[in-house]
């Protein structure tokens, strides 16, 4: 069963066949979800964490049009394992991942990006759970899943309530990520 939800209270989707790196948060915020884009919030550390990282090559202009450039300079995009936003990851209920993780697992298994990103473990344990039925000890950055055909790398939260992990901390993750990616594709080209 399918279920559609309202694309006002959502953000859509940034997942094409040519995604190379798709982030996956938990859910939007309330306040991304009106201003148009992922990671809105100001006390949101994402933005500042991908701009200080080696996953780009220039700071970004942070706007409603951003993932449409990231998409087409980057390959990289965007969605959440629960579509419905909230003021905060703990107003999320079973029947939220019920419903949306079978939804994000078919939409990887079509996409199949080469590289998932996920912010958050508790991201990437609902997915799990609920679209896999797998259940595990998982790790900060890369976690093998036989599941998944994709790479799996697991960063810290980047939201002002994860205070626990630095700004740095946050791109040396996301500098982790690049490298690894980079490394990768160099052993691809060679080849």
């Amino acid at each position: 069963m399918t279920v559609d939800i309202d694309s006002k209270l959502t953000l859509k989707d940034y997942l094409d066949y040519d995604t190379e790196l798709l982030s996956i948060g938990l859910n939007p915020s309330l306040v991304s979800v009106q201003l148009g884009f992922y990671f809105a919030n100001p006390r949101n550390r994402f933005w500042r964490a991908l701009d200080s990282s080696q996953l780009l090559s220039e700071p970004l202009q942070v706007n409603a049009h951003v993932h449409e450039r990231l998409a087409a300079e980057y390959r990289l995009g965007f969605t959440d394992v629960v579509k419905r936003a909230t003021s905060s990851g703990g107003q999320l209920r079973a029947a939220d991942f019920k419903r949306d993780a079978p939804m994000l697992r078919a939409k990887l298994e079509r996409y199949q990006p080469a590289w998932l990103w996920f912010h958050g473990k508790v991201a990437f344990q609902q997915l799990l759970f609920y679209a896999y039925g797998l259940r595990g000890q998982w790790y900060w950055g890369w976690n093998e899943v036989p599941q998944i055909t994709s790479k799996v790398f697991v960063s810290p939260n980047p939201s002002s309530a994860n205070a626990i992990f630095s700004l740095q901390d946050l791109v040396t993750y996301y500098n982790e990520l690049a490298m690894t990616m980079r490394a990768s594709n160099e052993r691809q080209n060679k080849a």
